[in-house]
């Protein structure tokens, strides 16, 4: 009898067990982390939020960036930019092009996150497959592009003269928040191949590939700090984009009349240049051109004695 009982017992237990296992699991969201000084720290302020498709699905658990988060961004861009902007053209190439690579490698992921951000599979590699050959398209102009609008500038004296661009220094940059990887990649591009860096807030709604891409440049030999990646709301970062004193150019990729108006103002506080991408299609080649990394660079001129230089090395 009491054999009986603890059968009885085990085979409710058991049931029991059946019942519970066929229950629906409640899904684990990811945490989406924001990317600072090479580094993944959640935001400072403990915000968060919970973006979600076309059907209502929740994506993940996407940080909400402060000002703080801001702050301590451009800190880490401005004490890379000494080295990122000292490195050789070449050696900038070859670090953009591992981007490329790396990206490649990891194909699957994000035309996965693309689709779970309602793009078509389509679509989503026709995004990916883009952003890749942006890479490379950049990648090839780092070495190049002081060439092209480099010149010796004729002079009623004897003195040779050269106008050669300089990078900026820290670019502050609203990506466009229509799409998640495309126009992330083709903002942040032509920024750094002119040996810049910048803080970029990546798309409110469509956030994904963003953090993705971050762990993409992590293991990309890109030093940390040269690009730095936040999520949030551009409606209440957008002020400190352009008025952080230590950013020296703001690029603003949204039609939003209200925010550019607000941009305009700032920016003639500090003096500070600002740039509207708001009418580009990034998925055809009005998206990609040497003068976007000319955009961030400024123009230095050199007077140079003829008689010294003939002096020195002779053949003048």
């Amino acid at each position: 009898m009491e054999k009986a009982i603890k059968k009885s017992s085990l085979s409710i237990s058991e049931n029991g067990l059946e019942k519970k296992s066929s229950a629906k699991r409640l899904e684990v969201l990811k945490t989406y982390k924001i990317y600072i000084g090479g580094q993944f720290p959640r935001t400072e302020s403990g915000r968060y939020y919970i973006p979600t498709n076309a059907a209502g699905k929740k994506l993940a658990n996407v940080c909400l960036s402060s000002r703080k988060d801001f702050r301590d961004a451009v800190v880490a861009a401005r004490g890379a930019y000494g080295g990122w902007s000292g490195r050789a053209a070449f050696n900038r190439s070859q670090i953009l092009y591992r981007m490329a690579e790396m990206l490649e490698g990891r194909k699957a992921q994000f035309i996965d996150e693309l689709i779970q951000q309602d793009s078509t599979k389509a679509k989503a590699e026709k995004e990916v497959n883009l952003a890749i050959d942006r890479l490379i398209y950049y990648a090839g102009w780092c070495d190049k592009f002081q060439q092209l609008f480099s010149a010796v500038n004729p002079v009623a004296s004897s003195h040779f003269n050269f106008s050669v661009p300089e990078p900026t220094g820290v670019v502050s940059t609203i990506a466009p928040q229509s799409d998640s990887l495309l126009g992330l990649i083709s903002v942040i591009a032509p920024v750094i191949a002119g040996g810049n860096t910048c803080v970029v807030l990546a798309s409110d709604t469509k956030p994904l590939c963003a953090v993705t891409f971050a762990e993409v440049l992590n293991s990309s030999d890109l030093p940390g700090g040269v690009v730095n990646i936040l999520t949030g709301k551009p409606s209440e970062l957008a002020s400190w984009f352009v008025d952080h004193m230590d950013v020296n150019a703001t690029i603003y990729c949204e039609n939003n009349s209200d925010i550019q108006k607000m941009m305009r103002e700032k920016s003639a506080t500090n003096l500070k240049r600002i740039f509207f991408y708001d009418k580009i299609n990034w998925y055809t080649d009005e998206g990609q051109s040497p003068y976007f990394i000319m955009d961030t660079q400024e123009i230095k001129t050199t007077w140079h004695p003829v008689e010294n230089i003939a002096g020195a090395g002779g053949g003048y």
